[in-house]
């Protein structure tokens, strides 16, 4: 076996064992998979579709009235819920609230409004899951980029999956890198232990890729460098289901080229 072989079957099994990850991921219990609904909070005590009670939300504060009929427990601790409780949320924040059968209500604040989401574990999305689609491991979309960061972050403000919930995006600095022959900079967002996060357009989406993916970087090397590997791009939430939130790219986040590697559109 040669050197070049030796290393891309080793990079071909560390795909591999990041794509058995990120399925089983997806397929935790009452994760993104089994989202079935979408609700706005009303402002006088009502009924939802799907759900017992009656919900209202004041703008500070979301209210659910139940009796123990409705055989409602609370998530976290499972105590049978009796009367009128309330949760304050800050936007963005959600909580699991509480479960009816199958099913868990998502509480969250979104765009300064209360909303809930039902993750149900009998959704068909998540029963009939068997993996994401993704196309073939690509060596050829592996490349070593430079992080440029800005000086001080930039926030701002985009679309998101759902045409109701305006979205903003933290930007700490640009991943850029070369391909074939077009230099890119692609804006990114700061996570956990200085890691990054590039949500991009590519000429793939909506055809074999989702409306937009993401890439999830390793902290950059002490001289900029970071490794971007399209084999390991994602889709949002929202690519799998209907009720997602997501962010879409920053202006400016296009690739104009297929990006064939990493994952493919699930509902293909």
């Amino acid at each position: 076996m040669t050197t070049q072989t030796a290393e891309l079957t080793r990079l071909s099994e560390r795909w591999n064992r990041f794509r058995t990850g990120r399925n089983a991921a997806l397929a935790s219990d009452h994760g993104w998979l089994t989202l079935s609904s979408f609700q706005w909070l009303p402002t006088t005590p009502s009924a939802l579709a799907g759900v017992p009670g009656l919900w209202s939300a004041d703008g500070v504060r979301a209210t659910l009235t139940v009796g123990t009929e409705d055989a409602l427990t609370l998530v976290d601790g499972g105590t049978v819920v009796s009367g009128t409780i309330t949760a304050t949320l800050a936007d963005e924040e959600s909580i699991r609230w509480v479960r009816s059968g199958s099913v868990v209500v998502e509480l969250g604040m979104r765009a300064d409004r209360y909303m809930i989401r039902t993750r149900d574990s009998d959704s068909p999305t998540f029963v009939n899951f068997s993996g994401v689609p993704v196309f073939d491991y690509n060596p050829d979309l592996v490349f070593t980029a430079t992080f440029e960061r800005y000086e001080q972050p930039r926030t701002t403000v985009v679309a998101t999956a759902n045409p109701e919930v305006p979205g903003l995006t933290i930007l700490v600095g640009d991943v850029v890198f070369d391909l074939d022959g077009t230099t890119y900079r692609l804006a990114a967002q700061e996570a956990a232990l200085d890691s990054l996060i590039v949500t991009f357009y590519d000429e793939t989406n909506n055809d074999t890729s989702s409306h937009w993916r993401k890439l999830e970087l390793t902290k950059p090397r002490p001289d900029g460098t970071v490794v971007v590997d399209f084999n390991r791009a994602i889709n949002y939430p929202s690519a799998f289901t209907d009720y997602g939130t997501c962010p879409s790219p920053v202006a400016g986040n296009t690739i104009n080229a297929p990006i064939e590697a990493g994952e493919k559109d699930p509902r293909k």
